[in-house]
């Protein structure tokens, strides 16, 4: 497993996500939207709409959970050589580095270049929030935040799982964090039928997120905010956030950067107020957005290291 996951990320730091591949997450996509234009109409009322969501959060978890382990073990049986393929494809699918990477400097370039408006698009491709009107210091607010919340959902929690059970738990919690990016809003449409989903992923997201809070403390003192700033950000602002995971991740990079982040954000013109994250010691701006790249890949690096030697430890291979 170990080499596994090695070599998976390796893949993804070197490839990324082609357009062309067929990505798993587009699949676990569309059988969530089938569930849900069928589902929907066919359990009425509160209690009715809780249940489809329960059932949901099921059929769509286990079938990434089942196929993903039918699909190594027939191909094992075929030849050693293809089953190790298919089991370092599908690991590769689940980890997000090169892509969060990507969309992160696809922001930061037009900013860097004054090109605020070029900013704002690719801003929109990675964040729900409106992003018309956005100023380039909450434009790279919102690339921040979004490489930090993303550093645990994209990569941290998969590696975790990963290491505990191989590319079908691995795929698991990405059915799980696909429903919760779906249906997991607490607003009129989703507010039952997403309620299974979003309790979910928080349970899911509950150890990876501590996880990647404490490897950002071990970098805390090469980052301009250092052990002290970094600390004293995720203890009096972490629990903030509306999210019991988001708000560590959040703050650690806001302390480590000597940045604030949340605020006032705008969502299909209704206003959303986040809690502050850190300190306005630094004005946002698109150094800060490289600077939330590379402690994503020292985190990412440094929780696969952490993975291979507790494994080497408990397994002793």
């Amino acid at each position: 497993m170990i080499k596994l996951i090695a070599g998976a990320l390796l893949l993804d730091f070197l490839v990324g996500d082609p357009k062309w591949f067929p990505h798993p997450v587009v699949i676990i996509g569309k059988l969530i939207l089938w569930l849900e234009k069928r589902m929907g109409p066919m359990f009425k009322g509160s209690a009715g709409q809780y249940f489809a969501g329960v059932i949901m959060v099921f059929a769509v978890v286990g079938s990434a959970f089942f196929l993903t382990w039918q699909l190594i073990f027939w191909s094992f049986k075929i030849s050693y050589p293809l089953g190790w393929a298919v089991h370092l494809l599908l690991l590769y699918t689940v980890m997000a580095a090169k892509s969060l990477h990507k969309h992160a400097r696809a922001v930061a370039e037009p900013l860097a270049s004054g090109d605020i408006t070029a900013a704002r698009g690719q801003l929109a491709k990675i964040v729900g929030r409106d992003t018309e009107n956005l100023t380039p210091r909450e434009v790279s607010r919102g690339a921040v935040e979004t490489v930090a919340e993303n550093t645990v959902d994209g990569i941290i929690a998969p590696l975790f799982y990963a290491f505990i059970g191989g590319a079908p738990l691995a795929m698991a919690y990405k059915a799980i964090n696909t429903l919760d990016s779906m249906v997991g809003y607490r607003d009129e449409r989703y507010g039952k039928l997403g309620w299974a989903s979003a309790r979910l992923d928080d349970l899911a997201n509950y150890i990876p997120a501590r996880i990647t809070g404490l490897i950002f403390l071990m970098i805390s003192p090469f980052t301009p905010g250092g052990l002290k700033g970094t600390y004293r950000a995720m203890i009096r602002d972490a629990g903030k956030h509306p999210s019991p995971n988001s708000g560590i991740p959040e703050s650690a990079v806001a302390g480590a950067l000597r940045v604030q982040l949340g605020g006032t954000n705008y969502y299909r013109g209704k206003v959303s107020h986040r809690a502050l994250m850190g300190e306005d010691i630094e004005m946002l701006g698109e150094k800060h957005i490289n600077q939330s790249i590379k402690l994503m890949y020292a985190v990412t690096l440094i929780t696969t290291a952490m993975g291979i030697i507790l494994t080497i430890l408990i397994k002793g291979v």
